[in-house]
């Protein structure tokens, strides 16, 4: 089975991370996608949700200083 795009539509770069603020992932990433075997489709999903739970704690964090 395909490995499904983690897109859901909102595609904006974040300039201080270089992330897309939909999908948390880079502009390269998104670009190469579609040429992307599946184990790799498959790291850069888990690095994007590491990537969120990041900017989650950072965005909680300088909310709480």
């Amino acid at each position: 089975m395909p490995v499904k795009s983690p897109c859901n539509g909102t595609c904006m770069l974040d300039p201080r991370s270089g992330y897309c603020m939909g999908c948390y992932r880079t502009g390269d990433e998104i670009g190469s996608w579609m040429t992307m075997s599946d184990g790799t489709k498959k790291r850069v999903i888990s690095k994007t949700r590491q990537r969120r739970a990041e900017l989650k704690n950072a965005t909680t964090a300088s909310c709480s200083d």
